[in-house]
């Protein structure tokens, strides 16, 4: 038998696609409950696929299915976890070690699950308690305790060297630059 391939916009399509009438792609997607492989776990995340193995490591939760030859499978659960650990490090700034407890569930310290600053140091943080009404009508909300945090810059002690370096070549150059000007106009009158 021949194999004769149909093209079409989105590539080409095997001989058993065309006999069921699927285009490409359409037998590659999943069901929501299945498990997927590093690779597609990796791309659905946007994370190189060695920092889900660094994650396996690092977080006693993320434990996929290995079957022969070492080969990872993802559960549903697995990935939403991944997902969340994702969310922790790269959007809320977490560390590694306070994403660690707040998948333990520990919230002893609130500095410690703080997000990380980086260039920056928390000077201070003062919470204001506003406290209810001892006794409060079902439609009024407690009012929400308000936050403050005050954040200053941390300089790097190597930045403001060169920053000084720089600054005192520039007053050179001005110095150099005005006795030039001087002269010009001296040579022009």
């Amino acid at each position: 038998m021949e194999e004769r391939s149909v093209a079409n916009p989105g590539g080409i399509v095997s001989p058993v696609d065309a006999a069921l009438g699927e285009e490409v792609g359409e037998r590659l997607q999943k069901g929501p409950l299945a498990f997927r492989t590093i690779s597609e776990v990796a791309d659905e995340l946007k994370v190189p696929q060695h920092v889900l193995r660094f994650w396996e490591t690092r977080f006693e939760q993320v434990r996929p299915l290995k079957r022969g030859g070492g080969r990872r499978y993802y559960r549903p659960e697995d990935i939403a976890l991944l997902r969340q650990i994702s969310d922790l490090l790269y959007v809320k700034g977490y560390t590694i070690k306070g994403v660690q407890r707040v998948l333990r569930g520990e919230s002893d310290s609130e500095s410690e699950n703080t997000p990380a600053l980086d260039g920056q140091e928390v000077v201070s943080v003062s919470v204001e308690d506003e406290l209810p009404p001892l006794v409060a009508s079902p439609e009024e909300k407690p009012p929400e305790p308000k936050v403050v945090v005050e954040v200053r810059e941390v300089p790097d002690p190597h930045v403001v060297a060169e920053n000084e370096r720089l600054r005192r070549s520039l007053e050179r150059v001005l110095g150099q630059l005005e006795v030039i000007r001087a002269k010009l106009k001296q040579a022009s009158v």
